[in-house]
Protein backbone atom coordinates (compact mmCIF):
# COMPACT_ATOMS: atom_id res chain seq x y z
CA UNK A 1 0.00 0.00 0.00
CA UNK A 2 1.29 3.18 -0.99
CA UNK A 3 1.59 5.84 1.31
CA UNK A 4 -0.40 9.01 1.24
CA UNK A 5 1.51 12.18 -0.77
CA UNK A 6 3.23 14.81 1.07
CA UNK A 7 1.99 18.28 1.07
CA UNK A 8 4.50 20.31 -0.15
CA UNK A 9 5.75 23.76 1.12
CA UNK A 10 3.58 25.57 -0.63
CA UNK A 11 0.48 23.74 0.81
CA UNK A 12 1.79 23.33 4.04
CA UNK A 13 2.20 27.41 3.72
CA UNK A 14 -1.32 27.91 3.05
CA UNK A 15 -2.27 25.85 5.91
CA UNK A 16 -0.46 27.53 8.49
CA UNK A 17 -2.36 30.65 6.69
CA UNK A 18 -5.53 28.97 7.57
CA UNK A 19 -4.71 28.61 11.27
CA UNK A 20 -3.25 31.95 11.43
CA UNK A 21 -7.04 32.84 10.31
CA UNK A 22 -9.10 30.79 12.59
CA UNK A 23 -7.25 32.39 15.60
CA UNK A 24 -7.84 35.70 14.09
CA UNK A 25 -11.64 34.75 14.27
CA UNK A 26 -11.86 32.99 17.08
CA UNK A 27 -10.95 36.96 18.69
CA UNK A 28 -13.16 39.75 20.60
CA UNK A 29 -16.39 40.79 18.82
CA UNK A 30 -15.18 44.45 18.73
CA UNK A 31 -12.15 43.46 17.23
CA UNK A 32 -13.57 41.41 14.68
CA UNK A 33 -16.22 44.54 13.82
CA UNK A 34 -12.48 46.69 13.32
CA UNK A 35 -11.13 44.03 10.40
CA UNK A 36 -14.45 44.17 8.71
CA UNK A 37 -14.46 47.84 8.86
CA UNK A 38 -10.58 48.34 7.66
CA UNK A 39 -10.59 45.65 5.62
CA UNK A 40 -14.24 47.62 3.62
CA UNK A 41 -13.16 51.52 4.07
CA UNK A 42 -9.56 51.15 2.65
CA UNK A 43 -9.82 48.76 -0.08
CA UNK A 44 -7.96 49.95 -3.67
CA UNK A 45 -11.08 52.44 -4.58
CA UNK A 46 -10.28 54.17 -1.47
CA UNK A 47 -7.21 55.67 -2.60
CA UNK A 48 -8.92 57.59 -5.10
CA UNK A 49 -11.90 58.77 -3.69
CA UNK A 50 -10.55 59.22 0.04
CA UNK A 51 -6.68 59.61 -0.09
CA UNK A 52 -6.61 61.27 -3.20
CA UNK A 53 -8.90 64.46 -2.24
CA UNK A 54 -7.23 64.81 1.74
CA UNK A 55 -3.84 64.56 0.23
CA UNK A 56 -4.80 68.12 -1.46
CA UNK A 57 -5.01 69.52 1.72
CA UNK A 58 -0.88 68.62 2.21
CA UNK A 59 0.19 69.66 -1.57
CA UNK A 60 -1.42 69.51 -4.94
CA UNK A 61 1.89 67.48 -6.82
CA UNK A 62 1.14 65.11 -3.59
CA UNK A 63 -2.14 64.31 -4.43
CA UNK A 64 -1.53 63.58 -7.91
CA UNK A 65 1.46 61.86 -6.98
CA UNK A 66 -1.10 59.39 -4.59
CA UNK A 67 -3.14 59.02 -7.86
CA UNK A 68 0.07 58.51 -10.23
CA UNK A 69 1.72 55.71 -7.90
CA UNK A 70 -1.38 54.07 -7.48
CA UNK A 71 -2.43 53.11 -10.87
CA UNK A 72 0.61 51.92 -11.42
CA UNK A 73 0.31 50.10 -8.58
CA UNK A 74 -3.06 48.42 -9.41
CA UNK A 75 -1.75 47.25 -12.74
CA UNK A 76 1.26 45.89 -11.90
CA UNK A 77 -0.85 43.93 -9.09
CA UNK A 78 -3.62 42.86 -11.65
CA UNK A 79 -0.66 41.75 -13.98
CA UNK A 80 1.20 39.60 -10.79
CA UNK A 81 -2.01 38.48 -10.29
CA UNK A 82 -2.78 36.56 -13.54
CA UNK A 83 0.19 34.98 -13.52
CA UNK A 84 1.26 34.05 -10.12
CA UNK A 85 -1.64 31.91 -9.87
CA UNK A 86 -2.34 33.03 -6.31
CA UNK A 87 -5.07 30.80 -4.26
CA UNK A 88 -7.87 32.56 -1.95
CA UNK A 89 -8.36 30.97 1.29
CA UNK A 90 -12.27 30.71 1.31
CA UNK A 91 -11.51 28.71 -1.60
CA UNK A 92 -8.17 26.62 -0.94
CA UNK A 93 -10.19 24.85 1.73
CA UNK A 94 -12.34 23.31 -0.07
CA UNK A 95 -10.46 22.30 -3.47
CA UNK A 96 -7.49 21.08 -1.13
CA UNK A 97 -9.70 19.04 1.06
CA UNK A 98 -8.78 20.56 4.20
CA UNK A 99 -12.03 21.44 4.89
CA UNK A 100 -13.03 17.63 4.65
CA UNK A 101 -9.81 16.22 7.07
CA UNK A 102 -10.67 19.09 10.07
CA UNK A 103 -13.05 20.88 11.43
CA UNK A 104 -12.88 24.73 10.74
CA UNK A 105 -14.13 26.68 12.74
CA UNK A 106 -14.17 29.84 9.66
CA UNK A 107 -16.71 32.03 8.47
CA UNK A 108 -16.96 34.09 4.82
CA UNK A 109 -18.38 37.78 5.37
CA UNK A 110 -19.29 40.27 2.48
CA UNK A 111 -15.72 41.34 1.59
CA UNK A 112 -14.66 37.57 1.69
CA UNK A 113 -15.52 36.37 -2.03
CA UNK A 114 -12.32 38.54 -4.15
CA UNK A 115 -12.78 37.09 -7.48
CA UNK A 116 -9.16 37.74 -8.99
CA UNK A 117 -6.32 35.59 -8.11
CA UNK A 118 -4.92 36.28 -4.32
CA UNK A 119 -0.99 37.04 -4.80
CA UNK A 120 -0.06 39.54 -3.68
CA UNK A 121 -2.69 41.00 -2.45
CA UNK A 122 -3.72 44.27 -3.86
CA UNK A 123 -5.80 45.69 -0.80
CA UNK A 124 -1.44 45.87 0.67
CA UNK A 125 0.34 46.37 -2.31
CA UNK A 126 -1.57 49.48 -3.40
CA UNK A 127 -2.51 50.46 -0.04
CA UNK A 128 1.30 50.91 0.53
CA UNK A 129 2.80 52.10 -2.63
CA UNK A 130 -0.28 55.43 -2.75
CA UNK A 131 0.52 56.10 0.88
CA UNK A 132 4.20 56.69 0.36
CA UNK A 133 4.30 60.36 -0.74
CA UNK A 134 1.63 61.28 1.87
CA UNK A 135 3.73 59.64 4.32
CA UNK A 136 6.89 61.29 3.13
CA UNK A 137 4.99 64.67 3.10
CA UNK A 138 3.58 64.38 6.38
CA UNK A 139 7.25 63.53 7.73
CA UNK A 140 9.28 66.87 6.17
CA UNK A 141 6.05 68.49 7.45
CA UNK A 142 7.29 67.27 11.08
CA UNK A 143 10.93 68.05 10.51
CA UNK A 144 9.89 72.00 10.03
CA UNK A 145 8.43 71.75 14.26
CA UNK A 146 10.46 69.15 15.81
CA UNK A 147 14.42 67.84 15.68
CA UNK A 148 13.44 64.57 17.31
CA UNK A 149 13.94 62.19 15.35
CA UNK A 150 11.51 60.03 17.18
CA UNK A 151 8.62 62.25 16.54
CA UNK A 152 9.67 62.69 12.40
CA UNK A 153 9.19 58.83 12.36
CA UNK A 154 5.64 59.17 13.82
CA UNK A 155 4.45 59.26 10.43
CA UNK A 156 6.16 56.36 8.75
CA UNK A 157 5.39 54.10 12.06
CA UNK A 158 1.54 54.95 11.71
CA UNK A 159 2.21 53.65 8.32
CA UNK A 160 3.81 50.77 8.79
CA UNK A 161 1.08 49.91 11.89
CA UNK A 162 -1.54 50.39 8.91
CA UNK A 163 -0.22 47.76 6.60
CA UNK A 164 -0.04 45.59 9.23
CA UNK A 165 -3.99 46.13 10.61
CA UNK A 166 -4.79 45.86 6.97
CA UNK A 167 -3.01 42.60 6.23
CA UNK A 168 -4.69 41.17 9.22
CA UNK A 169 -7.79 42.34 8.13
CA UNK A 170 -7.83 40.68 4.79
CA UNK A 171 -6.54 37.70 6.50
CA UNK A 172 -8.95 37.22 8.92
CA UNK A 173 -12.11 37.78 6.03
CA UNK A 174 -10.18 34.75 4.45
CA UNK A 175 -9.26 36.67 1.01
CA UNK A 176 -5.81 36.42 1.47
CA UNK A 177 -2.89 34.16 2.81
CA UNK A 178 -0.57 35.67 5.46
CA UNK A 179 2.42 35.70 2.67
CA UNK A 180 0.60 37.27 0.26
CA UNK A 181 -0.09 40.12 2.52
CA UNK A 182 3.86 40.49 3.97
CA UNK A 183 4.31 40.11 -0.81
CA UNK A 184 1.81 42.76 -1.30
CA UNK A 185 2.96 45.09 1.47
CA UNK A 186 6.77 45.02 0.54
CA UNK A 187 6.04 45.02 -3.03
CA UNK A 188 3.69 48.55 -2.59
CA UNK A 189 6.58 50.12 -0.32
CA UNK A 190 9.33 49.21 -2.74
CA UNK A 191 6.81 50.81 -5.41
CA UNK A 192 5.68 53.88 -3.69
CA UNK A 193 9.60 54.44 -2.85
CA UNK A 194 11.05 53.80 -6.71
CA UNK A 195 8.28 55.65 -8.40
CA UNK A 196 8.63 59.02 -6.37
CA UNK A 197 11.83 59.65 -6.38
CA UNK A 198 11.04 59.75 -10.51
CA UNK A 199 7.79 61.07 -11.13
CA UNK A 200 6.69 61.93 -14.19
CA UNK A 201 5.89 65.47 -15.94
CA UNK A 202 2.14 66.22 -14.13
CA UNK A 203 1.75 69.10 -17.22
CA UNK A 204 2.33 66.93 -19.70
CA UNK A 205 -1.26 65.45 -21.05
CA UNK A 206 0.01 63.30 -23.42
CA UNK A 207 2.21 61.12 -21.01
CA UNK A 208 -1.30 60.33 -19.11
CA UNK A 209 -3.17 59.74 -22.43
CA UNK A 210 -0.80 57.63 -23.63
CA UNK A 211 -0.39 55.86 -20.24
CA UNK A 212 -4.43 55.60 -20.66
CA UNK A 213 -4.05 53.95 -23.37
CA UNK A 214 -1.02 51.73 -22.56
CA UNK A 215 -1.91 50.14 -19.64
CA UNK A 216 -5.09 49.11 -21.17
CA UNK A 217 -4.05 47.90 -24.33
CA UNK A 218 -0.72 46.08 -22.67
CA UNK A 219 -3.19 44.09 -20.27
CA UNK A 220 -5.41 43.01 -22.73
CA UNK A 221 -2.71 41.81 -24.96
CA UNK A 222 -1.01 39.82 -22.07
CA UNK A 223 -4.30 38.11 -21.29
CA UNK A 224 -4.98 37.42 -25.13
CA UNK A 225 -1.38 35.85 -25.36
CA UNK A 226 -1.67 33.88 -22.39
CA UNK A 227 -5.17 32.94 -23.18
CA UNK A 228 -3.69 31.68 -27.25
CA UNK A 229 -0.58 30.17 -25.41
CA UNK A 230 -3.57 27.58 -23.06
CA UNK A 231 -3.46 29.64 -19.54
CA UNK A 232 -6.71 30.37 -18.14
CA UNK A 233 -6.20 33.52 -16.68
CA UNK A 234 -10.27 33.44 -15.66
CA UNK A 235 -9.94 30.09 -13.66
CA UNK A 236 -10.43 32.29 -10.42
CA UNK A 237 -13.47 33.48 -11.14
CA UNK A 238 -14.81 29.49 -11.19
CA UNK A 239 -13.24 29.00 -7.82
CA UNK A 240 -15.07 32.07 -6.36
CA UNK A 241 -17.93 31.47 -7.64
CA UNK A 242 -18.57 27.78 -6.43
CA UNK A 243 -17.07 28.26 -2.95
CA UNK A 244 -18.55 31.84 -2.02
CA UNK A 245 -21.60 30.85 0.63
CA UNK A 246 -23.54 33.78 -0.65
CA UNK A 247 -23.50 34.74 -4.47
CA UNK A 248 -24.88 38.05 -3.63
CA UNK A 249 -21.08 38.71 -2.36
CA UNK A 250 -19.64 37.97 -5.74
CA UNK A 251 -19.37 41.52 -7.35
CA UNK A 252 -18.08 43.19 -10.54
CA UNK A 253 -15.64 45.75 -9.05
CA UNK A 254 -13.50 42.64 -7.21
CA UNK A 255 -13.02 41.35 -10.91
CA UNK A 256 -9.27 42.44 -12.74
CA UNK A 257 -11.02 44.03 -15.35
CA UNK A 258 -13.02 46.54 -13.15
CA UNK A 259 -9.39 47.49 -11.82
CA UNK A 260 -7.93 47.68 -15.39
CA UNK A 261 -10.92 50.39 -15.75
CA UNK A 262 -10.13 51.94 -12.61
CA UNK A 263 -6.53 52.52 -13.70
CA UNK A 264 -7.42 53.56 -16.99
CA UNK A 265 -10.16 56.29 -16.45
CA UNK A 266 -7.35 57.56 -13.50
CA UNK A 267 -4.94 57.97 -16.34
CA UNK A 268 -7.48 59.53 -18.66
CA UNK A 269 -8.32 62.10 -15.70
CA UNK A 270 -5.03 63.74 -15.17
CA UNK A 271 -4.68 63.79 -18.79
CA UNK A 272 -7.62 66.39 -18.67
CA UNK A 273 -6.76 67.70 -15.81
CA UNK A 274 -3.21 68.28 -17.28
CA UNK A 275 -4.88 69.85 -20.25
CA UNK A 276 -7.10 72.02 -18.46
CA UNK A 277 -4.50 73.33 -15.87
CA UNK A 278 -5.85 76.06 -12.57
CA UNK A 279 -3.28 79.23 -13.44
CA UNK A 280 -0.97 80.26 -11.18
CA UNK A 281 -3.02 83.16 -10.14
CA UNK A 282 -5.86 80.85 -9.12
CA UNK A 283 -3.06 78.78 -7.31
CA UNK A 284 -1.63 81.52 -5.31
CA UNK A 285 -5.33 82.10 -4.20
CA UNK A 286 -5.85 78.85 -3.27
CA UNK A 287 -2.89 78.44 -0.98
CA UNK A 288 -4.35 81.60 1.32
CA UNK A 289 -7.56 80.11 1.54
CA UNK A 290 -7.66 78.65 5.42
CA UNK A 291 -8.46 76.42 6.42
CA UNK A 292 -6.20 74.61 3.91
CA UNK A 293 -8.39 71.13 4.37
CA UNK A 294 -11.50 72.82 3.01
CA UNK A 295 -10.93 72.27 -0.62
CA UNK A 296 -10.19 68.31 0.16
CA UNK A 297 -13.31 67.80 2.49
CA UNK A 298 -15.55 69.07 -0.35
CA UNK A 299 -13.70 67.00 -3.04
CA UNK A 300 -14.59 63.84 -0.55
CA UNK A 301 -18.01 64.82 -0.95
CA UNK A 302 -18.15 65.24 -4.68
CA UNK A 303 -16.01 61.92 -5.07
CA UNK A 304 -18.43 60.06 -3.02
CA UNK A 305 -21.74 61.21 -4.65
CA UNK A 306 -20.21 60.81 -7.85
CA UNK A 307 -19.63 57.16 -6.87
CA UNK A 308 -22.22 56.77 -5.19
CA UNK A 309 -24.36 57.43 -8.56
CA UNK A 310 -26.44 53.65 -9.71
CA UNK A 311 -24.34 51.84 -12.22
CA UNK A 312 -25.85 50.08 -15.31
CA UNK A 313 -26.69 46.58 -14.54
CA UNK A 314 -24.89 45.31 -18.62
CA UNK A 315 -21.32 44.01 -17.75
CA UNK A 316 -20.22 45.73 -20.28
CA UNK A 317 -21.96 49.21 -19.46
CA UNK A 318 -20.71 48.93 -16.20
CA UNK A 319 -17.10 48.80 -16.69
CA UNK A 320 -17.15 51.72 -19.28
CA UNK A 321 -19.48 53.66 -16.34
CA UNK A 322 -16.04 52.97 -13.91
CA UNK A 323 -14.17 54.38 -16.54
CA UNK A 324 -15.65 57.55 -17.08
CA UNK A 325 -16.42 57.86 -12.99
CA UNK A 326 -12.60 57.65 -12.44
CA UNK A 327 -11.91 59.57 -15.60
CA UNK A 328 -13.88 62.35 -14.19
CA UNK A 329 -12.42 62.37 -10.53
CA UNK A 330 -9.12 64.06 -11.09
CA UNK A 331 -10.94 66.57 -13.11
CA UNK A 332 -13.45 67.64 -10.48
CA UNK A 333 -10.94 68.11 -7.95
CA UNK A 334 -8.19 68.86 -9.19
CA UNK A 335 -10.12 71.53 -11.80
CA UNK A 336 -13.42 72.66 -11.51
CA UNK A 337 -14.21 72.52 -8.01
CA UNK A 338 -11.01 74.94 -7.46
CA UNK A 339 -12.60 77.01 -9.89
CA UNK A 340 -15.91 76.82 -8.00
CA UNK A 341 -14.42 77.96 -4.39
CA UNK A 342 -12.39 80.97 -6.25
CA UNK A 343 -15.08 81.95 -8.14
CA UNK A 344 -17.91 82.22 -4.85
CA UNK A 345 -14.78 83.69 -3.11
CA UNK A 346 -14.29 86.20 -5.19
CA UNK A 347 -18.58 86.76 -4.98
CA UNK A 348 -18.24 87.20 -1.60
CA UNK A 349 -14.82 89.20 -1.68
CA UNK A 350 -16.80 91.60 -4.25
CA UNK A 351 -18.73 94.74 -2.54
CA UNK A 352 -22.23 94.85 -3.17
CA UNK A 353 -23.74 98.55 -4.04
CA UNK A 354 -26.73 99.25 -1.95
CA UNK A 355 -28.66 102.63 -2.40
CA UNK A 356 -27.54 105.61 -0.54
CA UNK A 357 -30.15 106.52 2.16
CA UNK A 358 -31.91 109.84 2.22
Amino acid sequence: MKPPPQPSAMDALHEAGIHTAVALQAGPPWLEQFWLFLTSHLDPNSIYTICFPLARGLDDNVSIMVLWIALVAEWLNVVLKWFLFGERPYWWIHESGLSSRVQLPLRQFPVTCETGPGSPSGHCMILGAALWPIVSALTKGMSRYTQSRLLKLIPFLVYILLLVAMGLSRIFVLAHFPHQVVTGSLAGMALGWGLQRWPPNFLKCRFFLGMALGLLLSAMALHGLATATGLDLDWSLHRASSRCSDPSWLRLETRPWASLCRVSGTALGLALAARHPLSRRAVQELRGLEPPLGSATLGLLALDLLHKLPKSEDTALWYLNVGARYALGPVLVGSLLPQLILILRRLRATPQNHPRGE
